[in-house]
């Protein structure tokens, strides 16, 4: 069943050498593989993604995201490489960081215009 299998985010990329020099080079992602049909990341919790040639930066929505166990540690990391965050002013935010019951969040766009996540969930 479904239910029982890993998931994986595709994200398209209109230009792959753009994308991959901001996945490496913002993110800290090397290619696991790469071929026509895209490149593979993992990440080292043995999750991975696929970066694949497409239209991109059309999705008004996350694509993809990451659990992070400090997000005010993982936004200035990712700041310092020159990652901006994305303002919401419909949500209560800090510093590109949304507090909301369950989680703390916050969202940038990849070098290709699709929206990217982090959150933290927080302890009840």
């Amino acid at each position: 069943m479904l239910s029982e299998r890993h998931v994986h985010p595709t994200i398209p990329a209109s230009d792959m050498d753009r994308a991959k020099a901001f996945y490496r080079d913002k993110l800290g992602f090397e290619p696991k593989s790469e071929g026509p049909g895209g490149l593979i990341y993992e990440a080292g919790d043995g999750s991975w993604f696929l970066v694949y040639p497409g239209q991109a930066g059309t999705a008004p929505h996350t694509l993809a995201g990451w659990t992070v166990p400090d997000i005010e540690a993982e936004v200035a990391e990712l700041r310092a490489r020159g990652v901006v965050f994305e303002e919401y002013p419909n949500m209560p935010m800090e510093d590109g960081i949304a507090t909301l019951p369950a989680v703390r969040s916050a969202w940038f766009k990849d070098s290709e215009g699709n929206i990217l996540g982090l959150v933290q969930f927080l302890q009840s």
